[in-house]
């Protein structure tokens, strides 16, 4: 028998006792020394993070934070773990020193996390950090890093390590796709929880059971894999991944709401301390960004999402690669300070069309960042034939959504405009012909 199924944590596992109770009706196994990691300052600051940001704002519930996301993360992490266990080439590869150290990077995986982050990430702006590297900050000095050597043997530094993927060792990488990768613990849990959330039940449409009872390793050892048992259960975490991206996580109204806060980030982000800022809770963080945008153009866009009244920017057009392709093409993946250009050229050339002042602040751009989601490479083992065959070979709906990357599709551009300015701007016939303009003076 693996020592794996040693771990005093994965044999609590099936236990009544010792849990914290979490949405939706999941009981998650605490023992003493995960409770020691629990307490402490730096994993309660994520009771200030809401897991989903300005989702909020579009979809009021969805106010759950990544304290609850972690824990989820982490029970997870076991009952992957007892399910792999039972299988040989895992066990050989994997040994009880190594499953703990995924059990403790798994609570402690968002550790790095900031308010807004992957908004705030997603433009690229000097000084601010990979929240995987971050999260270094809380974990090599300070009780984090004391409980892990006291209580586990672990070294801070391989958790770190294994959070930014940074380590060549096999077992490592085996743990890291189970962190990061097709059907990784972190998506298996904020799929369905953001979904519960949310109120909607796009996330929640694959079968969690099936999924895990199929797990194993591909043929090379080096990563997750499925029995074929478990490929319907695949196709629906893809499919639930789809849905979410396209009715939540880039709902337009959420867009704009993420394109007035990078933007407002923009304006103030060299006056204010980052370190401070980014170590705050949610609701510090707000007040600070308040304060050091006003007499600037970011004060009205953090009032619209932060102040007494909600006042988002509206969607003027979009493109897709249905929509336009050529358009798309042109301005997906583009550098941030690139979008801002293309943004000044075409409130210059409104204002002269329209006879009063556009400001540039007033035109916000949203686009697919350089980062793209992360392929959908899952192997399917076949018992009966010995042989792994790549999920997207044998299967149309990953291959549909996943493979060919679902970014062009459900990422679309936007151009959002000052609700003030809205009804103006839809009377215009040619703004496709004033942004290829300002697209042109841009240069690419």
């Amino acid at each position: 028998m693996s020592r794996i199924l040693e771990i005093p944590e994965i044999r609590l596992i099936d236990s009544k006792t010792s849990l914290i109770r979490i949405p939706a009706e999941i009981d998650v196994p605490v023992t003493s020394r995960v409770c020691r990691l629990i307490d402490t300052a730096e994993f309660q600051r994520l009771k200030s993070i809401s897991q989903l940001g300005l989702v909020s704002l579009v979809y009021p519930a969805a106010n759950h934070t990544r304290f609850e996301h972690s824990l989820g993360v982490y029970r997870l992490a076991l009952l992957y773990l007892k399910r792999l266990a039972h299988d040989p080439q895992f066990a050989k590869l994997i040994d009880k020193q190594d499953a703990e150290l995924l059990i403790v990077t798994a609570l402690l995986h968002d550790l790095g996390h900031w308010p807004f982050c992957h908004a705030i990430e997603d433009i690229q702006l000097p000084r601010v950090p990979r929240h995987e590297f971050f999260a270094s900050s809380f974990l090599l000095e300070g009780e984090i890093a004391e409980l892990l050597v006291h209580d586990w043997d672990i070294h801070a530094r391989d958790v770190a390590g294994l959070l930014g993927s940074e380590s060549q060792q096999a077992s490592h990488q085996i743990l890291a796709s189970m962190l990061s990768g097709p059907i990784d613990i972190d998506k298996m849990d904020y799929l369905p929880r953001d979904s519960l959330h949310a109120g909607v039940p796009y996330g929640r449409n694959f079968d969690e059971q099936r999924l895990i009872g199929s797990l194993c390793l591909n043929a090379e050892g080096t990563a997750l894999a499925i029995g074929e048992k478990g490929k319907t259960a695949a196709e629906m975490m893809v499919f639930a991944r789809y849905v979410m991206f396209s009715e939540v996580y880039w709902h337009h109204a959420v867009r704009g709401a993420t394109a007035m806060l990078q933007r407002g980030f923009y304006h103030i982000y060299e006056s204010v301390d980052l370190d401070v800022l980014f170590r705050a809770s949610e609701t510090s963080m707000i007040h600070e960004l308040r304060v050091a945008a006003k007499g600037t153009p970011a004060a009205p866009l953090f009032e619209g999402l932060f102040g007494p009244r909600r006042r988002l920017y509206k969607r003027l057009r979009q493109f897709s690669l249905f929509e336009n392709a050529d358009l798309y093409r042109r301005m997906a993946g583009r550098p941030y300070h690139w979008l801002l250009a293309v943004g000044d050229q075409l409130a210059e050339k409104l204002s002269k069309r329209l006879g009063i002042s556009v400001l540039s602040s007033q035109i916000l751009i949203d686009a697919p960042p350089s980062s793209r989601e992360v392929e959908f490479n899952l192997d399917v083992y076949h018992a009966k034939q010995q042989q792994y065959q790549n999920l997207g070979l044998v299967s149309p709906v990953v291959r549909a959504l996943a493979q060919e990357q679902f970014d062009d599709y459900v990422k679309q551009v936007r151009f959002f405009v000052d609700p003030q300015l809205i009804d103006q701007m839809r009377k215009i016939d040619d703004l496709s012909g004033l942004i290829e303009e300002s697209l042109e003076a841009v240069g690419e």
